[in-house]
């Protein structure tokens, strides 16, 4: 029976690289592309607005699916529509080729005194549980043993090169630098479990450098120009360096051009 793989980015119908990753998969790629938005706007709207300028892209090809980061229950409710998807395309024998989970926040910290348990928590809650949750939850659609592949699918978390605890020499941001730190292991340990299992998919962390968001959009000063990108070009960047890992390269820290990163 033929494989029919498919992308998966989560959230990637919001904005920033998730956006950004969506576009450039469907520019690039004829596979079906699953993208995920918090919002409550129409989705063929959001659709629209995805598939502006993506000249020859067959709009069926994307497919958006509602997910709110900070609910368990709408997180396992996405993977169910996800699968109700796939057998309303008659998509059989579908696993992920791709698969970014782009999900996180930034509250900045200079002072202990900055400290906040509500903003702890929720730092925590996008960029580590919503991570965690979304394994639980999305990580039965990696093929299993009985499909045939060439090489293995990607499973990608964007994570961040302050999260190296090694690489850690200015301190401050301490719950963005601790929850990195946290996703870092959750990639690590995940990477096993696909190896243990005899999975075919590899798990990788990956910092696609400074980009114009909301996320960073405060922080940009600090950063020499040559080292800002706009979400598209860091798309491309990480999509590239995906692309050309190997399971040599699994289960670690790397960053848009290639570059492994320390633990």
């Amino acid at each position: 029976m033929p494989v029919n793989p498919f992308i998966l980015v989560t959230p990637g119908a919001s904005r920033g690289l998730g956006v950004a990753l969506t576009r450039q998969f469907l520019r690039t790629t004829t596979l079906p592309v699953f993208a995920t938005t918090r919002t409550q706007s129409d989705l063929e709207a959001v659709g629209k607005t995805i598939l502006d300028g993506l000249e020859d892209v067959r709009a069926e090809r994307l497919n958006l699916i509602r997910l709110d980061l900070t609910s368990e229950d709408s997180i396992a409710s996405a993977a169910d529509e996800l699968t109700k998807s796939l057998k309303r395309q008659q998509l059989d024998n579908a696993y992920i080729h791709s698969a970014f989970v782009t999900g996180g926040m930034l509250k900045p910290e200079k002072r202990l005194a900055d400290l906040n348990w509500n903003t702890l928590k929720d730092t925590f809650q996008i960029n580590v549980i919503s991570h965690l949750l979304t394994i639980k939850h999305f990580h039965r659609f990696l093929p299993n043993a009985s499909q045939k592949l060439d090489r293995p699918s990607k499973w990608v978390h964007v994570s961040a090169r302050v999260g190296s605890i090694e690489d850690n020499r200015l301190g401050g941001w301490y719950s963005y630098r601790s929850s990195k730190s946290a996703l870092n292991q959750v990639v690590k340990t995940f990477d096993l479990h696909l190896q243990q299992q005899k999975i075919q998919a590899i798990c990788v962390a990956m910092h696609p450098g400074t980009m114009k968001t909301e996320l960073s959009k405060d922080f940009l000063r600090a950063v020499p120009d040559d080292r800002i990108f706009e979400p598209w070009d860091a798309a491309v960047n990480v999509m590239n360096v995906v692309e050309n890992l190997n399971t040599d390269q699994r289960g670690k820290f790397w960053d848009w051009s290639g570059q492994h990163i320390p633990w």
